[in-house]
């Protein structure tokens, strides 16, 4: 395993909308999690890595496969977040991140947790190695001394 926080935080503005939110303007808990995916999409995406080329391309995939959460205080609608992502761990086939979403402005902590994902064969869903494009990122960033 590599050690905590390989590489620099990436963090994605996110602002809320009625739909994120249930009947009293609050945002629904599972809508985290949402934020969130989109956060390490988008870090990929930073990095280089697209996904839908490496499913049709290599056969590969990411899942969520633990998601453990902390809720300290709720969003609401129109609030404008900030939904950072930091690689904690690498296995042979998995990624953990450790994620935080806070008030955009203030940094008030709102939520935080800990989300790991498989990487998987897009067709047998068995698990497969990392791929050489990921591996090739967090060896570039040891090289650079750790962080961009």
């Amino acid at each position: 395993m590599t050690s905590d926080r390989v590489m620099t935080e990436f963090w994605l503005q996110v602002r809320t909308y009625w739909e994120d939110t249930d009947a009293g303007g609050i945002v629904y808990y599972a809508n985290y999690l949402k934020f969130m995916e989109r956060a390490r999409t988008e870090w990929l995406r930073h990095l280089g890595v697209e996904q839908e080329p490496l499913r049709i391309e290599q056969g590969l995939m990411f899942v969520v496969v633990h998601a453990n959460l902390q809720f300290k205080k709720p969003a609401r609608y129109g609030d404008l977040l900030q939904v950072g992502c930091a690689l904690k761990e690498r296995s042979r086939a998995s990624l953990t991140f450790h994620q935080t979403v806070v008030r955009d402005g203030s940094r008030e902590l709102l939520v935080e947790g800990e989300v790991k994902v498989a990487c998987l064969d897009a067709v047998k869903l068995k698990p497969r190695g990392l791929p050489a494009s990921i591996l090739q990122i967090e060896e570039s960033q040891q090289a650079s001394g750790g962080n961009r």
